[in-house]
């Protein structure tokens, strides 16, 4: 059984990790892509040193791009109520890190309540 070798837009692991901040941004998505040629701002900046440094790192920053060299890091990512912590894997290169880490809740509704009209009728 051969293992299955990860790929982003035809280049490999190795060749990503290789690559210029310029060159990456030539190969991601357009959102990923604008927001590296912008420039990062000085807190983000920041944060990506530590990336370099750290193992786990905690941050508000939802909008930085995950990058090659964040594989295999934990980062905590605030949802707006708590740290969700996520384990950066090959697959999530070019997304951001808010993506995986819901800010809003699912409603869940549940049957009527006491004073539902429909409750009334049924005594």
């Amino acid at each position: 059984m051969t293992k299955k070798i990860f790929n982003y837009r035809g280049k490999t692991m190795e060749e990503l990790k290789e690559m210029s901040l310029n060159q990456l941004a030539e190969v991601f998505t357009s959102r990923v892509r604008r927001k590296i040629k912008r420039g990062f701002s000085e807190p983000k900046k920041i944060f990506l040193k530590k990336v370099d440094s750290k193992n786990v790192i905690k941050t508000h920053h939802r909008t930085v791009p995950i990058l090659p060299k964040m594989i295999g890091k934990t980062i905590k990512v605030y949802n707006g109520k708590s740290f969700i912590e996520i384990i950066i894997i090959p697959e999530m290169v070019g997304h951001v890190l808010g993506e995986f880490a819901f800010s809003r809740r699912q409603a869940g509704h549940s049957k009527a309540g006491v004073g539902d009209k429909k409750t009334k009728n049924k005594r």
